[in-house]
């Protein structure tokens, strides 16, 4: 068989292999979770309560994970009874928009607090 042939026979498993190469890793609801408390730990003004996290003693975000998804309830202003937003996350680049959306809330909440 000459090399162009052999070429032409083989183009189709690279092809397929690129395509794997560039996939997404599958998301991992239980590792992100992991991820996502860890960075919040870092930010001081936040403690963490079990699933949830508060912000000078009231609670605003609670955080849990099912099969395929990280689900988040974060309040629109910290209160003893807050008013949540719901929001769910079925990939990475979600989790870091929601980590970002948090970090802004504290710090509009530790800004406007005396």
């Amino acid at each position: 068989m000459n090399p162009a042939t052999e070429r032409k026979r083989r183009a189709p498993e690279s092809a397929a292999m690129n395509d794997d190469f560039f996939a997404l890793p599958e998301f991992k609801p239980d590792q992100a979770l992991q991820n996502l408390k860890r960075a919040l730990r870092d930010l001081r003004s936040l403690s963490e309560r079990g699933k949830a996290f508060e912000l000078q003693g009231q609670p605003v975000l609670e955080l849990s994970v099912d099969d395929k998804l990280l689900h988040a309830r974060l309040a629109k202003k910290p209160a003893r009874s807050p008013e949540w937003e719901q929001r769910s996350c079925k990939n990475s680049a979600e989790v870091r928009a929601l980590q970002e959306e948090i970090k802004r809330r504290v710090a509009r909440w530790t800004d406007e607090t005396p």
